[in-house]
C-alpha cells in the first residue's frame, strides 16, 4: 500500500513509500482511509521529540488521526462491521493515518458523525480528544467560569472555544485581525488582537489558561490567572505526569520535572498551577463528541485540502505558518480504489 514514513528522525526523514498492509489482530478494525489531517504532534514525532519516551521502531507510517471505512474486522470485534465510516486517533505506538490502509484497536474508534463528511470528520479526532481532556477531564469546567484560548482560529483552539462556550463558561481568546470575526462567531466572548495588543493587559481573572505556544507567552499566561487558576500547556514544557501517562522509566520522570521547574516555580509564586497535557486516543469520547458535532454544538474548520500524493506539501504549508485558520487535511480521493491484500 501507499504511504508516508518516517524513514529517520528530522526535518527531511518523511517520505513517500510503498509498505506492507497492516495485519489485523483478534481486536482490531481495518480501516480504508478517506482522509487524514495534519498536527502539530507530526512534525514533533518525526522530529523524534518523544522517541525516548515513546519507542518506535524505524521506519513507521506518521500521521495521527482520519476518517475512513471499515474493511475488515477482528474475530472478537463487535461494534463494528464492514462498510462503516468511522474516525479516530490511534493510541500513540498505532499511530500510522497517512496511508491507504491502518488497523486500530476498536477502543479507539468511533462511528463517523453523521453530519460530517469523511474529510471533515478527518479534521476532528485528535483536537476534540484534546479540548475534551482539557475542560471536561482536567479543569472540571463549570458553568461561568472564564477561560483564555490562545490562538483560538487554529484547530485546536477554534474546538476549545466552542466546547467551552456549550459548557457555559466565558471564553476569551487571542486572534490576528483576518481571523477575529471567525473566533467571535465560534463564541469567542472577548477576543484580543495579538498584533494590537498585549492580553496581559486586557485580561484578568481567568480559571483556565489553555497554552498552544509554550515559552514566554506561557510564562505570560500565568499572569492572568485568578488564585488557584490553573494554566495548561500543550506546547510543553513536559512534567512528571507526561512520563506517568506514557509509563515511562522513573529517570524519565525526575527528568520532566526538571525540564518544567522553571514554569511551576512562577506558577507557584503566583499561587496558580501548571499542567502538560498529551491527549489519549479515547474512542468512548469520540463517541460523545461525535452527538455534540451532529447536534450543531460544535463544528470543524478546515483550511485548506491536499491530496494525498501532497502529504509533504501540506506538512510544509503548516510548518511555514501559512495556515489561516483550522485544520489541513489530506484525502485519498485522488487514489484508485483498491482492497486490501494480504502482500
Amino acid at each position: 500500500m501507499k504511504a508516508f514514513v518516517v524513514e529517520k528522525y528530522g526535518k527531511d526523514g518523511l517520505r513517500a513509500a510503498n509498505t506492507s498492509q497492516p495485519t489485523v489482530g483478534r481486536g482490531d478494525v481495518l480501516v480504508r482511509v478517506s482522509a487524514a489531517s495534519i498536527n502539530p504532534l507530526d512534525k514533533m514525532t518525526r522530529n523524534g521529540e518523544f522517541k525516548h519516551l515513546i519507542k518506535r521502531k524505524l521506519p513507521f507510517v506518521l500521521g495521527h488521526d482520519l476518517a475512513g471505512v471499515v474493511t475488515e474486522v477482528g474475530a472478537d470485534v463487535r461494534d463494528f462491521k464492514v462498510g462503516d465510516e468511522v474516525y479516530a486517533r490511534p493510541r500513540d505506538l498505532r499511530i500510522g493515518t497517512f496511508a491507504e490502509f491502518i488497523a486500530i484497536d476498536q477502543d479507539d474508534v468511533a462511528p463517523k458523525p453523521n453530519s460530517l463528511t469523511l474529510d471533515e470528520a478527518a479534521a476532528v479526532p485528535l483536537v476534540a480528544l484534546a479540548a475534551w481532556q482539557i475542560l471536561v477531564d482536567r479543569a472540571n469546567l463549570q458553568p461561568g467560569q472564564k477561560v483564555l484560548v490562545h490562538a483560538g482560529a487554529g484547530g485546536l483552539g477554534s474546538t476549545v472555544i466552542q466546547l467551552a462556550k456549550h459548557l457555559g463558561a466565558v471564553v476569551a481568546t487571542t486572534s490576528n485581525t483576518a481571523t477575529a470575526d471567525l473566533v467571535r462567531n465560534l463564541g469567542a466572548d472577548v477576543v484580543v488582537d495579538y498584533t494590537k495588543q498585549d492580553f496581559t493587559q486586557v485580561l484578568s481573572g481567568y480559571d483556565l489558561v489553555l497554552d498552544s505556544l509554550g515559552g514566554q507567552n506561557l510564562e505570560k499566561s500565568l499572569t492572568v490567572l485568578k488564585p488557584h487558576g490553573l494554566a495548561i500547556g500543550v506546547a510543553g514544557p513536559p512534567d512528571a505526569g507526561f512520563a506517568k501517562q506514557l509509563g515511562a522509566p522513573a529517570i524519565l520522570g525526575v527528568l520532566m520535572t526538571l525540564l518544567s521547574r522553571k514554569i511551576r516555580k512562577q506558577a507557584k509564586a503566583l499561587d496558580v498551577r501548571y499542567e502538560f497535557l498529551f491527549m489519549q486516543a479515547s474512542g468512548s469520547q469520540l463517541r460523545e463528541l461525535g452527538a455534540l458535532y451532529d447536534a450543531g454544538v460544535l463544528r470543524p474548520v478546515i483550511d485548506r485540502t491536499f491530496p494525498f500524493e501532497q502529504t509533504t506539501e501540506a506538512m510544509a504549508y503548516v510548518e511555514q505558518g501559512r495556515t489561516q485558520a483550522g485544520k489541513v487535511v489530506v484525502t485519498m480521493k485522488s487514489l484508485p480504489d483498491v482492497t486490501p491484500s494480504a502482500d
